[in-house]
């Protein structure tokens, strides 16, 4: 089998580094919707346990398996930039702003066939045909799904901040994951579910910054009253074929019917 595949392989992997937080679309506005369905002053915050029963579990998403985001993760990403902060939170798997409870869950797209079935070994694999192999393996969306509460208006309040981040950061920020430096080099506003009352999407650009390599990863929150859905999603095989990609309708459209 040829090697030099394993090094670009390898070299890809590194910059999604950053992506990699549970371990293992046209362009448009990116707020849909209005104060429709805003929350009342007085509005109580959900509790976990509320939230526990409104969160997406195994066998409500078709093609997809559900379960607990490992708890052996990798730490949040950090930045100096306070106008992203809530970007950088929303990619960590995290509610966007502090919320009175929250609970997540991670839904990762299922293959009927392992693509590297039919060979008898690595030799068999030879002229590329392992780098392609790998790549249609990893082809599978894999999304984090956090649900926060808030009182009051603070779900609108947190969406609104998610809003002016994605306008205020498109030249990107500096973050810190794990003592690591990742750059985030240009986000985007995309086209939203237009699910819930409200919702904001967006594209962010990773790049590692020995040698440049760079991949999307996508981020929406939806407003549902004074609760918060928020997406995150990576597609390591998608990225590594620069094949086009976005947050989980899927993973969306279940959650959401959830909490209608």
């Amino acid at each position: 089998m040829k090697r030099s595949s394993s090094g670009r392989l390898a070299a890809t992997v590194s910059a999604l580094s950053l992506a990699l937080l549970v371990g293992c679309s046209d362009g448009g506005s990116t707020d849909s919707g209005d104060a429709k369905g805003a929350s009342k002053p007085d509005a109580k915050a959900l509790s976990t346990a509320e939230l526990k029963k409104l969160i997406i579990a195994e066998g409500e998403v078709p093609g997809y398996k559900v379960g607990a985001v490992p708890a052996g993760r990798a730490k949040p990403i950090t930045t100096a930039s306070t106008p992203c902060r809530p970007l950088a939170r929303v990619l960590s798997g995290l509610p966007p702003a502090d919320p009175a409870a929250q609970t997540d869950r991670l839904a990762t797209e299922q293959q009927d066939k392992d693509p590297t079935d039919g060979a008898t070994s690595l030799d068999d694999m030879a002229d590329g045909k392992f780098e392609d192999a790998l790549k249609r393996s990893m082809d599978r969306d894999v999304t984090t799904v956090n649900l926060s509460s808030y009182d009051g208006d603070g779900a609108a309040k947190a969406l609104a901040v998610v809003s002016e981040a994605v306008k205020s950061c498109t030249k990107g920020f500096t973050g810190e994951q794990a003592g690591t430096t990742a750059k985030i080099t240009e986000v985007s506003g995309v086209k939203s579910s237009a699910t819930g009352a409200q919702s904001v999407a967006f594209e962010a650009t990773v790049t590692d910054g020995n040698d440049g390599n760079a991949a999307p990863v996508y981020g929406e929150v939806v407003r549902h009253g004074n609760t918060l859905a928020s997406y995150y999603t990576v597609n390591i095989g998608a990225m590594m074929a620069k094949k086009a990609y976005a947050v989980s309708p899927r993973v969306v459209k279940a959650q959401s019917a959830k909490l209608k």
